[in-house]
């Protein structure tokens, strides 16, 4: 049975970067306040009703077929990820097969939040594996900036997200040493409502009403210290269930990717783990919590960067919503 090897990766943003002192302009807050709590300086917002996540997708994606030397005609499947789709429904995945001129091939959304991405890959990698699909395209996209509360109640939640989407080819490989080594998800629903956005679904009738919208609750909201608290110790969990069901050891880690959520958080993790800074990658300081894309975007700088050769051992890991959790082995 074959093993599943990224081919390539591509991400985008929007053009419009917002920094921490332009917050001012809606919330009581400052660069330091948000960069203490945080370790956000930037993020990057779409020109909003002018474009999607579908779009920015799709960009990202040309460019991870531009680096791979593949026409868009290879890809026989599309996943993904997003809690942020372009409508209620249908799903963002056919949007993006629109956009990339791909009519006929099966394309599924991901609902999970923050471990979209991993759900995802675990997905691709069966179908890969099993020779059902033998080119997917894997994507976590994300449009935040439209769903905020710009009133005062919103900034704790308000400062964290940014706008973007990450990409990646995947393919069968016959090499026994290299590829996606283990998947491994978690959930616990008992922990559903302290990351949610509990209006306009379907247990509400309506469901959406005028109430909804003056309260607010239309709008994200967050136990932040819960969350915290379960993040710091699910992560470090995941990536060592990770670890051993490959036989290795945080020593033999060349790079973990987690989710980028908080700066704090994945400092912790490092540290819970015995990881040196060195061992792990961070860019949420440019571009906040994107939520599904964060682990592509930081992925994809990462190779670019040359933090990934051919051989190293890439750990992903993500904690959020549901609560949910999530860890892959990868050897590149």
């Amino acid at each position: 049975m074959p093993r599943t090897e990224i081919i390539s990766t591509g991400f985008h943003v929007p053009a419009n970067v917002v920094t921490n002192e332009e917050l001012t302009e809606w919330w009581d807050t400052s660069d330091e306040w948000i960069r203490e709590r945080t370790g956000i300086e930037q993020r990057y917002w779409v020109d909003k009703g002018k474009e999607a996540g579908s779009d920015l997708a799709a960009e990202a994606s040309r460019q991870a077929l531009e680096r791979a030397d593949m026409d868009a005609s290879e890809i026989d499947c599309i996943v993904y990820a997003t809690l942020s789709p372009d409508y209620y429904f249908p799903g963002g995945g056919v949007f993006l097969q629109r956009k990339l001129g791909l009519a006929g091939i099966p394309a599924i959304d991901i609902r999970n939040q923050c471990t979209g991405f991993v759900y995802g890959l675990s997905v691709a990698d069966a179908w890969i594996r099993t020779g059902q699909y033998s080119r997917i395209l894997l994507v976590g996209a994300e449009v935040h900036s439209t769903g905020i509360d710009y009133g005062p109640e919103g900034r704790d939640l308000g400062v964290l997200f940014g706008d973007g989407a990450g990409a990646a080819i995947l393919g069968p490989t016959e090499d026994d040493g290299r590829g996606v080594l283990s998947t491994h998800l978690f959930a616990d629903g008992k922990g559903a409502e302290k990351l949610w956005l509990g209006a306009e679904g379907g247990a509400d009738y309506p469901r959406l009403s005028k109430e909804d919208v003056e309260t607010g609750r239309i709008y994200p909201t967050m136990e932040g210290r819960e969350v915290f608290k379960n993040a710091v110790v699910r992560m470090p969990e995941s990536v060592m269930v990770a670890l051993e069901a490959n036989g290795l050891g945080a020593e033999d880690v060349d790079l973990v990717i987690a989710h980028q959520a908080n700066l704090r958080i994945n400092e912790m993790v490092t540290r819970r783990l015995g990881l040196s800074d060195d061992q792990v990658y961070n860019n949420i300081q440019q571009y906040g919590n994107t939520t599904a894309a964060t682990i592509p975007i930081a992925m994809d700088e990462a190779v670019q960067k040359g933090l990934l050769e051919r051989g190293d051992l890439l750990i992903l890991t993500a904690f959020g919503s549901g609560f949910t959790w999530a860890s892959a082995a990868i050897r590149w």
